[in-house]
């Protein structure tokens, strides 16, 4: 068995335990950003209170350039009045749609910042086209932890591994904590289908078998996406669904699906994609673990647009 195999057997395993033993699976909060379609979660173990914070927003108005915290206000504000212990402050990948608030969470409710290893590869290619400079480490050490596919990790007495599932991004990880499955920006809702596959280290084919990989998980795990968009036909937003739900009626990739017909789609569909509208500042500051570029000598930050490049 190889070691790919061996941690999603490791994962299912782990589902199954908690599927039945509802002490083993996590309470769950998820906090929607409008504004950006992203949902972050608070997830903590409910006999100890140990936490996780997956995904977090901080806002960011493009037209004038500054940053708040409201939506990282209202995770704070849940914390503390849970009165949880955060462990983790967990990136499911280095996003193009939003900023991170991780650095600020972290100062005010504590955690590791954690994301996928693979996060190096994707600060070598942004790194060039953002021409950030030598100062500028591409290594991960602006995280306090880098996992490993088929990583355990523990909230109180609840199980966790990571899982790698690249293809939206070469670093893209999903962390399965009990029964639940935080799986990033894979897979969308049933009637949405899937994530786009075209920004540098994408590849739809890899996306495919990402996705299979995460719907071999028991049909009853939960699972937690990272946006919703509301589906033509659909008024409410939604994020959370089931490895059953998804193999049966994901418009995209349910059962049945080859790789070449998924590819196909994928590629078709990602060539009349606008780009996010928060790409630039969000992949720059994202790379960088949520973190601002170095201010310049005049004490001001500044986010660089590549033009005619990308």
């Amino acid at each position: 068995m190889s070691a790919s195999d061996a941690a999603l057997s490791r994962a299912q395993d782990q589902v199954r335990r908690a599927v039945d033993d509802e002490t083993a699976r996590p309470s769950i909060a998820g906090f929607f950003d409008e504004a950006t379609n992203t949902v972050s979660y608070v997830v903590h173990d409910p006999e100890s209170s140990e936490a996780a914070i997956i995904d977090s927003v901080l806002d960011f108005e493009a037209a004038s350039g500054r940053t708040s915290h409201g939506s990282a206000d209202l995770v704070v504000e849940y914390v503390n009045t849970k009165k949880l212990k955060v462990n983790w402050l967990i990136e499911t990948h280095a996003h193009a749609d939003h900023i991170s608030a991780a650095p600020y969470l972290q100062e005010r409710v504590g955690g590791k910042l954690a994301i996928g290893k693979d996060i190096i590869r994707v600060q070598e290619v942004f790194g060039k086209l953002f021409n950030a400079g030598t100062d500028f480490e591409r290594d991960g050490s602006q995280f306090d932890h880098l996992f490993e596919d088929g990583e355990k990790f523990a909230l109180g007495k609840l199980e966790g591994i990571a899982l790698h599932v690249p293809g939206h991004t070469p670093a893209d990880m999903a962390f399965i904590i009990g029964d639940a499955a935080f799986v990033g920006d894979t897979i969308f809702m049933p009637d949405f289908g899937t994530a786009r596959a075209d920004f540098p280290g994408g590849d739809a084919g890899q996306l495919f078998r990402s996705i299979r990989r995460l719907l071999s998980l028991p049909d009853e795990t939960r699972l937690f996406l990272c946006h919703d968009y509301k589906a033509p036909g659909r008024d409410d937003y939604a994020w959370e669904t089931t490895v059953k739900q998804q193999r049966e009626g994901n418009v995209h990739v349910k059962d049945g699906v080859t790789e070449a017909e998924f590819v196909e789609m994928r590629t078709s569909r990602d060539k009349t994609l606008a780009m996010p509208t928060l790409i630039m500042p969000s992949v720059q500051v994202n790379i960088r673990g949520g973190r601002l570029p170095d201010p310049e000598d005049n004490g001001v930050s500044y986010i660089k647009i590549p033009v005619n490049a990308v």
